[in-house]
């Protein structure tokens, strides 16, 4: 009898798979339903409760695959957009901030959006700003406007928005464009909901591939941008439930440090592979792989093999000033100004020096 009904099941999901998932989404909907008569809150397809740190998702920084724009942008393409339900965003609100809050959540959002989306259409610049804001809702992210934006630009494992860490903050914006943006940025924080991206926290240019792509799901496409959610139950509007923090970090202090650190990657940035390349040039000589420093620095030592060390010994050594035939000034200077007891005096004595050394008159 069992296994008549295994049988008989079996059958049925083959040839009618969409009755049975509208079944089950019909039983799961049962199941929340009498959870939230419950006074409990529903976990949506697993989803872990927002209050536990371990359970959160960890943001991917965005590392980007080495390709061909034009290969990058076939890829994207064969990413399919989800068909499924694609709610807005709730609208923000900045709560009772203060005004020195508030104005520093205007500047970063707006710094994001010129910088990520200047040259984009209004509602590319929408669609930026309404991420940065789904992101401030979201547990995985900082509660704050420039929490979020800041985000990883002094770490080594890269930041969530390439212009905190990619030099950009050291080109000053243009006033008429900024303005643009800022008026983007203001509309955002004061409520406005650009629909099209629903609940996106991640998008990337289409000409780029981050190897975090094909984990989310794309749900919007605008301008030159692409969108994503969360995969699962964390790309879902009950996720969203984090409260604004009501207050925000110094801004001159966060672009300061982003663009202190980009100075040191961008000194140290393939200086190993330089140093390496030069010390390959000495004969005997050999570089030693040495893991990065706690600040992310790049490290090399350097070995010389027996060959080259017994070559080295044997070297006779010449000093500098028999070398070159320094002159006595030369001599005098170079050995710290201490004349010897017997060095004689610099310069030749003139007549009228000789004679004003004899008796007084």
């Amino acid at each position: 009898m069992t296994q008549t009904i295994a049988l008989q099941a079996a059958r049925f999901l083959r040839e009618r798979p969409y009755e049975v998932v509208m079944a089950g989404a019909v039983a799961l909907a049962g199941v929340i339903a009498l959870a939230g008569s419950a006074g409990s809150t529903p976990s949506l397809s697993g989803l872990p409760s927002a209050s536990d740190p371990k359970a959160l998702p960890a943001p991917p920084p965005l590392l980007v695959r080495q390709l061909p724009v034009e290969q990058a942008e076939a890829i994207n393409q064969g990413i399919a957009i989800d068909t499924g339900p694609n709610p807005a965003a709730k609208a923000f609100s900045l709560g009772s901030a203060d005004s020195a809050a508030r104005g520093r959540a205007l500047e970063c959002l707006t710094s994001a959006v010129y910088y990520e989306a200047g040259q984009e259409s209004p509602d590319g610049q929408r669609a930026v700003a309404q991420v940065v804001l789904n992101r401030v809702r979201h547990p995985a992210f900082p509660a704050n406007v420039c929490g979020v934006v800041y985000e990883g630009s002094t770490r080594a494992t890269g930041c969530q928005f390439t212009f905190t860490c990619d030099g950009s903050l050291m080109r000053g914006p243009e006033l008429g464009a900024w303005n643009r943006a800022k008026a983007v940025a203001e509309a955002a924080l004061n409520g406005y909901v650009y629909k099209p991206v629903g609940n996106a926290t991640h998008y990337h240019a289409n000409y780029v591939v981050p190897y975090w792509a094909p984990t989310l799901t794309k749900n919007a496409i605008v301008g030159a941008h692409i969108f994503y959610r969360w995969a699962g139950g964390w790309g879902r509007p009950a996720a969203f439930v984090q409260a604004y923090a009501r207050s925000e970090p110094n801004v001159g202090a966060l672009r300061s440090a982003a663009i202190l650190a980009e100075q040191r990657d961008i000194a140290t940035r393939g200086q190993a592979g330089d140093i390496g390349k030069a010390i390959a040039e000495i004969p005997g000589a050999e570089t030693i792989k040495l893991a990065p420093s706690m600040r992310g620095d790049k490290r090399v030592a350097v070995r010389f093999n027996l060959t080259a060390r017994k070559a080295s010994d044997e070297v006779k050594h010449k000093e500098y000033v028999e070398e070159v035939k320094a002159s006595d000034n030369l001599r005098w200077s170079l050995n710290g100004g201490m004349a010897a007891v017997d060095d004689k005096p610099l310069g030749v004595a003139s007549a009228t020096a000789g004679s004003a050394s004899g008796s007084p008159q």
